[in-house]
């Protein structure tokens, strides 16, 4: 697509910034990334996954919040887990945390691209490269993560690539992808989400016979999170649903 050409082949990785826990999966066992998960939805599907007895990799932006998911996980005695932090709203911390995975892990089965913005309460943003802040984090971030991440995934095939996107979606005008006229918090995650949803399309067709499966899904209309919270929106769905739908396309 002609949003992401070359964030991949952009200045090379340095060394990585996030740094791992000692937990490191069991000979055979299955690996499931979930970005964004300590909090919400995401939080959920860690504990979810690691249930199963999966080894869980963990992001997010704030350490003790991973280390007490990491902790939880592995207080169930089933999986195991480990955290790393990397912000989205930079792509040279996407990449070192990309690469951190590829240096620590021989096989993913499970990407789950699930961390997102859903507001803009003070207005239109800007990520560390100059995008507008949504449009990065929900979208441009998950393109590079996903594209660095893909030999991997099809080596551990058959692998599962689910983008937790929504039903919110807007037409995006390829004249002002960044919004810089007509802003609204609203818009920006509505185009953010339709070109997750476009993405999904393009390497679902890309991977057709390499045994990892590509879908995208609205996995349920503001559930109970923080993130709905913060909308000041009443909740019309669970984290429990939105976790269901997830993990019924999670599981290769």
């Amino acid at each position: 697509m002609i949003l992401v050409v070359g964030l991949v082949s952009a200045s090379a990785i340095a060394a990585p910034a996030a740094k791992a826990q000692v937990s490191t999966p069991r000979p055979g066992q299955q690996v499931a990334l979930v970005t964004g998960s300590t909090s919400g939805l995401g939080h959920e599907l860690a504990l979810r996954l690691g249930s199963m007895g999966m080894h869980v990799i963990v992001h997010g932006r704030n350490r003790e919040r991973g280390v007490g998911v990491v902790e939880a996980i592995e207080g169930q005695g089933e999986g195991s887990a480990r955290f790393y932090r990397a912000d989205l709203g930079s792509f040279e911390e996407v990449r070192d945390f990309g690469e951190a995975i590829l240096r620590d892990y021989d096989r993913i089965d499970v990407l789950i691209n699930n961390a997102g913005l859903a507001s803009a309460p003070n207005g239109r943003a800007f990520s560390t490269d100059g995008h507008e802040l949504m449009f990065q984090v929900n979208h441009l971030s998950h393109f590079l993560l996903t594209r660095m991440l893909l030999p991997r995934l099809v080596d551990s095939a058959p692998s599962r690539v689910v983008n937790v996107s929504s039903g919110a979606q807007q037409p995006i005008d390829f004249d002002d992808v960044m919004m810089e006229n007509n802003f609204s918090g609203g818009r920006a995650y509505a185009q953010s989400k339709l070109a997750q949803v476009m993405f999904t399309i393009d390497l679902a067709e890309e991977l057709e016979g390499t045994g990892v499966i590509v879908n995208a899904l609205h996995p349920a209309t503001l559930m109970d999170t923080p993130m709905v919270a913060k909308l000041g929106r009443p909740p019309r769905a669970t984290v429990d649903e939105g976790a269901d739908a997830v993990c019924s396309l999670s599981l290769p």
